[in-house]
């Protein structure tokens, strides 16, 4: 099944990382407002934390059906500015996309459209593989990836504010029938 414009979309946030800690909780809380309404929903939500010593932020992924965590940061060091991802811990954690897909949950979320599915990696095949199969999908992505994901999508997916109602208006389109706010 071809994916339609509303079965992927994006949440377009500023870069800074206050915006993206309240992006994050937003997506977290639209889920499980869905799930208490008794929808399907799988994925990966992201969450920042402190780094012990100061540094970077160490970034951890939540699965939104079991609350298991997947901390997907290296340590580096505090004074580093490279790039922290750890690869093997996000091929890792995309087995619980493939589980949302063999699942067909009716809602799959994506921690980030970044640097990684820009070019290609990351989670961009399991994206791929759930919109393929008409299960709508939610991310979020920085400005400066906006260019990327309209490319990926081939100009299908939508760009979400940071809204509640811009989401549950989403949705209810993605999904075909009214969804309780």
């Amino acid at each position: 099944m071809a994916p339609t414009a509303s079965d992927l979309a994006a949440i377009v946030c500023a870069s800074d990382l206050a915006d993206s800690d309240a992006v994050d909780a937003l997506v977290l809380g639209f889920c499980q407002g869905l799930q208490r309404a008794g929808w399907r929903v799988g994925g990966l939500v992201q969450r920042r934390l402190p780094a012990p010593g100061g540094g970077k932020p160490l970034l951890e992924l939540q699965d939104v059906r079991t609350g298991q965590l997947w901390p997907i940061s290296q340590r580096l060091g505090t004074l580093s500015r490279a790039c922290s991802l750890d690869t093997c811990a996000l091929a890792q954690a995309s087995g619980v996309l493939r589980q949302a897909l063999a699942d067909g949950v009716q809602l799959a979320v994506t921690n980030r459209f970044g640097e990684l599915e820009a070019a290609g990696g990351g989670f961009a095949a399991e994206l791929a593989a759930l919109a393929g199969a008409g299960i709508p999908v939610l991310t979020v992505t920085g400005r400066k990836h906006v260019q990327a994901w309209r490319c990926f999508t081939g100009g299908l997916g939508a760009e979400l504010p940071a809204q509640p109602a811009a989401l549950h208006a989403w949705f209810t389109q993605a999904a075909g029938r009214g969804v309780p706010a």
